[in-house]
């Protein structure tokens, strides 16, 4: 079966993601579970996550998911949303300093409060939550059909410094320019909400369903 696995470890809008994959699934099971063999049997695996950095990844280690999501972002369709994005990378400044899981190389730093643009004007506000474009900075299967710029739902406070600059997918600005989406290989994840920007979300969705994982 093509079945589609949300990785359940009790943080993330669990039931909007798994309804939006639903809808674009075109009948696929989707399973929203914290077992690691069912996770392990899954054709795709999407980790979402909303929250601290470090309450997911030690949630997920305690219930022993961390070294199957390894296993899985290297072998099928993986799709990381939001907190699920960060958690990936090795090192986020939250709570003082903690660790990732290590999948990407790099870190995951806060945004300061400050002037936007080089204009002096209006002050940017943490958390950037809201509409924002989406630059795409690489072809993708995944941005297959959506436009240039689309706007998609963001709520975050941190965002991602990958190491190597040939992984980043998609840019945003928010004051600064920040990563707004990575790939390699078989993973891709995003910082933004697929599951909340209505007709774009609901296309990158549907383009994770059909993706068989080559690019």
């Amino acid at each position: 079966m093509n079945t589609i696995a949300v990785v359940d470890y009790g943080m993330g809008n669990l039931h909007s993601v798994a309804k939006a994959l639903e809808r674009v699934g075109q009948g696929a099971p989707v399973r929203v579970t914290y077992d690691p063999q069912e996770i392990a049997k899954a054709a795709r695996v999407v980790f979402p996550g909303v929250g601290a950095m470090k309450d997911c990844v030690d949630e997920l280690r305690r219930l022993e998911l961390d070294a199957v999501l390894k296993e899985c972002a290297a072998t099928r369709p993986f799709l990381g949303i939001c907190v699920g994005m960060q958690a990936l990378f090795d090192w986020s400044e939250e709570n003082g300093g903690s660790a990732g899981l290590g999948i990407l190389a790099g870190r995951v730093r806060r945004f300061q409060p400050g002037p936007a643009g080089h204009d002096g004007g209006e002050r940017i506000k943490v958390p950037h939550m809201g509409w924002n474009a989406v630059h795409q900075t690489r072809p993708h299967p995944l941005w297959e059909g959506i436009a240039q710029d689309t706007r998609f739902y963001f709520v975050h406070s941190y965002y991602c410094e990958p190491a190597a600059p040939e992984s980043v997918a998609g840019t945003t600005v928010y004051g600064q320019s920040f990563v707004a989406a990575v790939a390699r290989g078989k993973l891709f994840a995003v910082q933004f909400h697929p599951e909340k920007s209505q007709h774009a979300g609901l296309a990158l969705l549907a383009n994770f369903v059909a993706w068989d994982g080559s690019v």
